[in-house]
């Protein structure tokens, strides 16, 4: 690949961390958070994707950028009072547009035109056009933008004047990849330079440091530009360098400029030149607004970012504003650690490695253990350092593959305002727990279910906004999304507080497509489970939201692929909650190994409540097959896990083998029969469907130690299956595969 083109990526990396950042930061002003340091992370990140953007020539989105900067510089500043629904709403939809351009830009195609005019007439109309600058990079745009007509005055706010400009390199500059000539060649773009070299600290070439900085630059610099024009340059290697600006004179005189240069208002022209323009009928714009004077230019840099050829540095901005002296932002408190990309192929084979470590561990062990050596002997010992080494080598392993939800939460706030725009209603997402870590893998097929609940919920969840009126609500709904650790797995609820789910509606609907009897007995949970068989819909008619009959089933499918579960609690009137339990990581998994007959299976140890040798006068017919156990005053189904899966005929006589209760789909209890207890042991997932086909009832396989296949129970399908009265799996699948 091309170095660039590799810089490049990495940009387009930042970018979306920063739309992240801009997102998150306008909806805690939104929901009222008017810290100054939240004003200005999103102003950074406006900011810095502007300033990546101008390194590769992004025009259209540096000018978009450019406009939507000027307005949260308003807001930055005092300027602009961030009123929710005013100037927080079409600033929300300046960052979908800003996230789209970006994407445009890295994957090609368009964006719509008028959407963006939109967005800029919105953003200008809080703009109170002090920014000459904003305006004349708007000029020539070429999605649909009108030029301005202040583009063709070009008016000079500032006389030339001379700078001297004295930089010295910090090792850390040229760490961070940036050049000191790359500064030098962006300070000749604002004016002409001079530069000076001061090599005195250069140390004799045996005594040298090839990662050290010796060498400093003295620039003698004539432009009409301010001091934070000039400072703007050094915005992202600020830290890394010591930096020294100081006037060496005043501004030049001119006969055709008055003396007193800081009285002297350019729009005052400006505005004199138009009204002449449009009395001769050469020109019909609108008044602009306002240009601020020499003085007010240099309280304020609005200039665009210097294109630096560093994309290192374009895509690392630290803000707009120069840095107060202090201590430097990897030293800081509070400060995120260094950080490196790797690519996702090299972690997965490294944790594929890792897993064939622990199995191999795992077979040494086995192989000492049939010697008889283990016991209390080094041997012993030795194994036992190795299997807490190895533990704890993959715990590390699959911490690196960890990542926050977050990554797939902040897609959801557009989302919500689009479904929202779209029926009508008004909505508040609220989402909690981002910084909940899970497996990648996880989080990538997460999108698409959260995408469909979230859609669900706006859409048949939540009443119109007169419809909550009339029933005592706000008018405005709230579809909140969170996320959390329980019982070593992720839980993850998509919550609103609507109407609830119209049992009656989905019976009846349920019943008109067939897909229950009429006379079939459903409790209150049977009743909600409906909405996830296929085919099922409540909508009356298709639109881009809802009605094919697709959505909730394929959810529910999507959410069971990654061995998790989901379940309904709502309250008429009230609204509905879907709670979704995932494992941590697809990868490995804590498991109970048990046997059926000459069969070795996992159970997931996070289904398992308890385990209990089963007493005969305990277990109870219940007519037909099925048998409940008594535990604890309360019977729980009892499920013959070798009948189910084919293995044996008939049922296991009550009081032999082992129980293990678990808790399945739905919170509901279940006791599995087995026939014996191996142990438990963390298990290497292998999938079962890449390696061999899917089997009913079984979610994977794993080796164990002495090289046999061993198959992971899939507990919810076992369950249901038992429900059903239908053997999960004929015994020949199983001999097949084990």
């Amino acid at each position: 690949m091309d170095p660039m083109e590799a810089i490049k990526v990495t940009f387009f990396q930042e970018c979306e961390e920063q739309l992240a950042e801009l997102e998150t930061g306008l909806l805690a002003m939104e929901a009222g958070d008017d810290d100054p340091e939240v004003v200005n992370a999103v102003f950074r990140a406006v900011h810095s994707v502007k300033g990546g953007a101008g390194a590769f020539g992004l025009d259209d989105l540096v000018r978009f950028a450019h406009v939507f900067e000027t307005t949260l510089d308003d807001v930055r500043t005092g300027r602009l009072t961030p009123d929710p629904v005013t100037v927080l709403k079409p600033m929300l939809r300046a960052a979908d547009i800003l996230a789209d351009l970006v994407r445009a830009a890295r994957d090609g195609g368009a964006v719509d035109a008028v959407r963006v005019q939109q967005s800029v007439d919105e953003l200008s109309a809080h703009s109170d056009g002090s920014d000459l600058t904003a305006a004349e990079d708007l000029d020539g745009i070429d999605f649909g933008f009108a030029p301005s007509p202040l583009s063709l005055l070009e008016p000079d706010a500032a006389a030339p004047r001379l700078w001297r400009v004295r930089f010295k390199p910090l090792a850390g500059l040229y760490a961070n990849a940036n050049e000191a000539g790359l500064l030098i060649r962006e300070l000749g773009l604002l004016g002409d330079t001079s530069v000076e070299l001061d090599a005195s600290e250069l140390p004799p070439l045996d005594s040298l440091d090839p990662e050290g900085a010796y060498l400093a630059w003295t620039v003698m610099l004539t432009t009409s530009k301010c001091e934070d024009d000039i400072r703007e340059v050094f915005e992202f290697v600020d830290g890394d360098c010591e930096i020294e600006i100081h006037p060496e004179g005043a501004p030049a005189a001119s006969l055709d400029e008055p003396a007193d240069v800081d009285a002297f208002d350019p729009m005052a022209l400006i505005r004199k030149m138009q009204s002449e323009a449009a009395a001769d009928g050469a020109m019909a714009a609108p008044d602009p607004a306002p240009t601020p004077t020499p003085t007010q230019a240099q309280a304020q840099a609005q200039a665009p970012a210097p294109a630096l050829a560093t994309p290192q540095a374009a895509v690392a901005a630290a803000g707009a504003e120069p840095a107060a002296p202090g201590p430097s932002p990897a030293t800081s408190p509070g400060a995120a650690g260094p950080t490196i990309r790797v690519d996702l192929e090299r972690v997965d084979r490294l944790i594929d490695l890792v897993g064939e470590l622990v199995i191999n561990q795992a077979m040494l062990a086995q192989r000492v253990m049939e010697a008889g050596l283990a016991g209390a002997s080094a041997i012993g010992m030795g194994l036992d350092e190795l299997e807490q080494l190895s533990r704890e080598i993959q715990d590390s392993v699959m911490a690196i593959r960890a990542q926050p939800v977050k990554s797939v939460f902040q897609r959801m706030p557009r989302l919500a305002r689009e479904v929202a725009a779209m029926t009508g209603k008004q909505v508040r997402l609220v989402t909690d727990g981002e910084g909940t870590e899970v497996d990648k893998t996880v989080i990538e097929r997460l999108a698409d279910p959260l995408t469909h609940m979230i859609r669900n919920a706006i859409d048949h969840g939540l009443e119109g906004p007169q419809e909550r009126l009339a029933a005592g609500k706000p008018a405005e709904g709230v579809v909140r999304l969170s996320a959390g650790h329980r019982s070593g797995r992720i839980v993850i609820e998509v919550a609103d507080d609507g109407g609830g789910i119209n049992r009656a509606k989905v019976r009846e609907i349920a019943v008109a497509k067939g897909l229950i009897s009429s006379e079939a007995a459903l409790s209150d949970e049977e009743t909600d489970n409906l909405i996830f068989l296929p085919g099922f819909s409540t909508a009356t008619e298709v639109s881009d939201i809802s009605g094919r009959g697709v959505g909730m089933d394929v959810v529910k499918r999507s959410i069971q692929a990654l061995g998790g579960r989901i379940s309904i609690a709502s309250r008429p009137g009230k609204g509905s909650t879907f709670f979704m339990s995932l494992p941590l990581t697809l990868a490995v998994l804590d498991g109970m190994v048990v046997s059926l007959g000459d069969q070795t299976l996992v159970v997931p140890l996070t289904a398992i409540v308890e385990t209990l040798q089963p007493r005969k006068e305990a277990v109870h017919a219940m007519g037909g097959e099925a048998r409940v156990i008594a535990v604890r005053e309360s019977y729980v189904p009892l499920i013959d896990v070798g009948q189910v899966l084919g293995h044996r005929p008939g049922a296991m006589p009550a009081g032999e083998g082992v129980v293990l209760l678990i808790e399945a789909d739905g919170g509901a209890r279940a006791a599995l029969l087995v026939d014996a207890i191996q142990g438990q042991r963390q298990v290497v997932i292998k999938s079962l469907e890449a390696n061999y086909r899917h089997v009913p009832g079984i979610a994977a396989a794993t080796i164990l130690g002495d090289g046999r296949v061993a198959l992971i129970l899939d507990v919810d399908a076992v369950v249901a299956a038992s429900r059903a009265g239908e053997p999960s799996a004929p015994e020949s699948k199983l001999a097949a595969v084990g």
